[in-house]
């Protein structure tokens, strides 16, 4: 089979399109003929040298996909060769072939296309994670999404509108913006012209729920937004991984502070992830009040293209990898 390899670390143009050893499924794990993956930001960060896999995952970047089941390994029940699926992956969905944990597959949801299916897998387990099952965000509660406008943002406006919650949003232009309030979002703040705390506070008070991206350079930021018993939670390190905390903010506020990534996560607890993202989540994406946003195409053996375009933050939604032109 072919797969993306990264000559070395460095800029797009290490990314090769490689002849490779085809995969095997061990117990518990199946093969899945790979239809597309997604690029995320932390494919960025592992091309560069700077985020490797977890011990034993594929040096292989990708960390969902999508296709059809062509093998089970010993053990596997509930699935069947020729099912259509996306799965979460700790890498390997830059590849014709991906080997995945049973525990991590889900079916296509309703009429969602294959390719496109293969852009949902992080973005729900992500968002569904930390949102819903962590920060537990309720009917009528304020969710405040950084990076509105990329995979991560546009799923959670969705989710976060499905669920009942007014939502806010910070996006870098009016276009990105606009494109945000037609996905459901309520208040929608260009944090190159305003601060999103004097925003958010003069529109709802503050946030109960803050989904950031950013990191260190938002953190005290972010704590100042809350309302009492608000909860943020940190998933990215774009704006730095040192910051300086109010702790006596925090606490005026019974506030708390969460800060949590999927990829190296114990397989039990992505297992758990995925198990209750099928039972509540799929639902709402059959019924087409949650879709996956794609902002562009591009066939696996272009990854550099992908990955210059997330970059450059030129796209809307995810980019995905078609395994065949």
């Amino acid at each position: 089979m072919y797969a993306i390899t990264i000559r070395e670390p460095g800029d797009p143009d290490v990314l090769e399109w490689t002849e490779v050893a085809d995969p095997r499924p061990g117990p518990g794990e199946v093969l899945v003929d790979v239809a597309a993956s997604a690029v995320n930001r932390a494919d960025l960060l592992q091309r560069q040298g700077h985020y490797p896999p977890p011990p034993g995952a594929s040096e292989t970047l990708g960390l969902e996909c999508s296709g059809t089941i062509a093998e089970l390994g010993e053990g596997v029940e509930g699935w069947n060769v020729g099912d259509e699926v996306c799965a979460l992956l700790a890498g390997g969905g830059y590849a014709e072939k991906a080997v995945i944990p049973a525990g991590q597959l889900l079916p296509v949801p309703g009429e969602v296309d294959l390719i496109a299916a293969a852009g949902l897998p992080e973005v729900a387990c992500t968002v569904w994670a930390n949102v819903v099952m962590h920060a537990k965000l309720t009917e009528g509660e304020v969710l405040l999404v950084h990076g509105g406008a990329g995979g991560i943002g546009t799923h959670a406006i969705q989710v976060g509108k499905a669920l009942g919650a007014t939502v806010a949003v910070t996006a870098g232009s009016a276009e990105r913006l606009e494109s945000c309030r037609q996905l459901g979002a309520d208040i929608t703040i260009n944090y190159k012209e305003a601060d999103f705390v004097e925003v958010l506070k003069k529109e709802t008070g503050g946030a109960n729920v803050i989904l950031d991206n950013m990191g260190a350079s938002y953190l005290g930021r972010n704590v100042d937004a809350l309302q009492q018993d608000g909860r943020l939670v940190i998933i990215g390190m774009q704006g730095g991984v040192k910051g300086e905390l109010n702790v006596g903010a925090l606490l005026g506020k019974r506030a708390s502070v969460f800060a949590a990534g999927l990829r190296f996560r114990p397989l039990e607890q992505k297992a758990a992830i995925v198990a209750d993202v099928r039972e509540r989540l799929w639902p709402l994406v059959a019924e087409g009040l949650v879709k996956p946003i794609v902002g562009q195409v591009v066939p696996m053996a272009e990854a550099a293209s992908a990955h210059r375009a997330l970059e450059e933050g030129s796209v809307f939604g995810k980019v995905l990898l078609a395994a065949k032109s």
